[in-house]
């Protein structure tokens, strides 16, 4: 079963050629696509002798994976943020998983890094509610069978919470599960805008989109959010941090 493994990146150059040798030591034989959503600090250059295909867009997380499907080959792909590290074994959960022919698609466990208890209660929280409401976003490493993903038309454009929409459009089409290897994440967002606010705020979107409050209503709110000045020492992560992406 060939995978292939999906990056969006945007001036990621202080991590990506780490992160890619990282990928390509954990899943040697996958097909590696980074998607470029307009970098302007040499991430294309240092991508290129790397990956297996390299290939750039307007910005925009949907937009860039939706094209990186569009190339690739697998028989699965997996999204995976640039920021990652990925557990050891995933490559073979994924295929094992979708030895069911029942299943979709699914996601990993998240735990983020480096390790606070606020990180660590909320992680725990987080892959409850991920088996309970089937609610999930990106970071957590979303794959998918290639016909179960086109089927819903890939990821869908909208201003937020595009990865939510799209794992619950999954869900349609067959079972998803979330594997029990962990995916880390970096915690640099909620370094920068705080760490016990934002994870607060982030629980709070996802009950109010769960609830189905409107995505335009809970962009307003998130843009609020990150338009809050994080702490001096912070300002440029800040800067770069795209927020709700977990």
């Amino acid at each position: 079963m060939r995978v292939s493994i999906i990056v969006p990146v945007l001036n990621e150059a202080p991590i990506i050629v780490g992160f890619l040798r990282h990928l390509r030591g954990v899943a040697p034989e996958a097909e590696i696509i980074v998607v470029d959503g307009g970098s302007h600090d040499g991430t294309a250059e240092l991508c290129q002798h790397i990956a297996d295909y390299f290939i750039t867009t307007p910005p925009g997380r949907a937009k860039q994976m939706n094209a990186g499907t569009k190339i690739a080959t697998g028989e699965v792909f997996w999204f995976v943020h640039a920021d990652s590290r990925v557990a050891p074994n995933a490559l073979s959960a994924i295929i094992d998983a979708l030895r069911d022919g029942m299943v979709a698609g699914g996601c990993f466990r998240l735990r983020i890094v480096p390790r606070r208890w606020i990180y660590f209660l909320r992680d725990a929280l987080g892959n409850v509610c991920v088996d309970l409401f089937r609610i999930a976003l990106g970071d957590r490493g979303f794959f998918a069978r290639r016909e179960n993903f086109f089927a819903v038309g890939g990821y869908p454009e909208c201003p937020l919470l595009e990865d939510a929409e799209f794992y619950r459009h999954l869900q349609t089409t067959g079972g998803v599960r979330q594997l029990r290897p962990v995916i880390e994440t970096s915690a640099r967002r909620y370094e920068a805008l705080g760490p016990f606010r934002t994870s607060i705020f982030y629980s709070f979107i996802m009950a109010l989109y769960w609830c189905g409050v409107p995505i335009k209503a809970l962009e307003k709110m998130v843009r609020w959010f990150s338009s809050r000045p994080p702490s001096p020492g912070n300002a440029n992560i800040a800067a770069s941090a795209t927020v709700l992406r977990s």
